[in-house]
């Protein structure tokens, strides 16, 4: 399983790579899809790396830039690869480095691994249920041993300082459930501190034990949060359905989310 795992792992940094090239020339080559979200070409080149990458592991492959299966096609898999090449095409647009490559790996409708790769910072995000999850700064190029990658790696989660409660809260998602759910969070809790970041970096925060929670009341696709999931899971939290308090599932019939919580204990 850890050559699985290093497999997607190289492929999010090879990916990353390739992205970070195309951000510095300015050449995005915008165009918008049928869901009035950009895409651009970097989103397309990763895509290309991941795939030429994680197919010959011969489990199925739902990346957010390949055309979809329909779910009589998919039902039965016990394993599959959620992938998104490019998670915060926005952020990447508006050159704020707040961008991520994604991909985990699915089994039995739960993540047992992801991987998050930060291009622009070149920090690598990874965890899974076996291993537990890690961060590692400053890595640009592939690793060829798994035990080496967890040696040079930091453990999550980190301590937290202070009784500060953080909360991540998205800017541009900020809506009435929000901001209810905050205002109930503030009655339990003496001092709160709304926390953002762009993308999967949200849940990375969270793993890292730099945010307590993270509520998500606002649509999101299963390869936005997959990757990031697993890395909480490993760190010791969950993700959890904000209507019954039950774990996220994946490769549903309907690929959207539902309204999902993330608690780092």
């Amino acid at each position: 399983m850890s050559n699985l795992f290093l497999t997607a792992i190289n492929a999010s940094i090879e990916a990353g790579n390739e992205i970070c090239k195309i951000y510095n020339s300015d050449d995005f080559n915008v165009t918008i899809k049928s869901d009035n979200s950009p895409l651009t070409i970097a989103d397309k080149r990763s895509n290309e790396i991941i795939m030429n990458a994680i197919q010959n592991t011969n489990i199925p492959i739902i990346s957010e830039e390949n055309k979809q299966l329909s779910f009589d096609e998919r039902k039965n898999w016990e394993k599959l690869w959620l992938v998104d090449p490019l998670d915060g095409t926005k952020e990447f647009i508006k050159k704020n480095g707040e961008f991520t490559v994604n991909i985990a790996l699915i089994e039995n409708n739960y993540p047992i691994f992801g991987t998050i790769y930060v291009p622009v910072q070149k920090i690598l995000y990874f965890g899974s249920v076996e291993h537990g999850s890690f961060m590692i700064k400053n890595i640009q190029t592939p690793y060829s041993n798994f035990d080496k990658l967890i040696a040079d790696a930091i453990k999550l989660p980190q301590k937290k300082d202070g009784d500060t409660y953080k909360v991540v809260a998205s800017k541009s998602h900020f809506n009435e459930d929000t901001k209810k759910f905050i205002e109930n969070l503030e009655k339990k809790h003496s001092k709160i501190e709304l926390v953002n970041a762009g993308s999967s970096l949200k849940l990375c925060l969270v793993a890292q034990g730099l945010a307590d929670i993270y509520p998500r009341y606002a649509p999101t696709m299963e390869w936005d949060i997959a990757a990031g999931h697993a890395i909480v899971k490993a760190a010791g939290g969950k993700v959890l359905k904000a209507d019954d308090n039950t774990e996220v599932s994946y490769n549903k019939e309907n690929l959207l989310n539902p309204y999902f919580v993330v608690i780092n204990k």
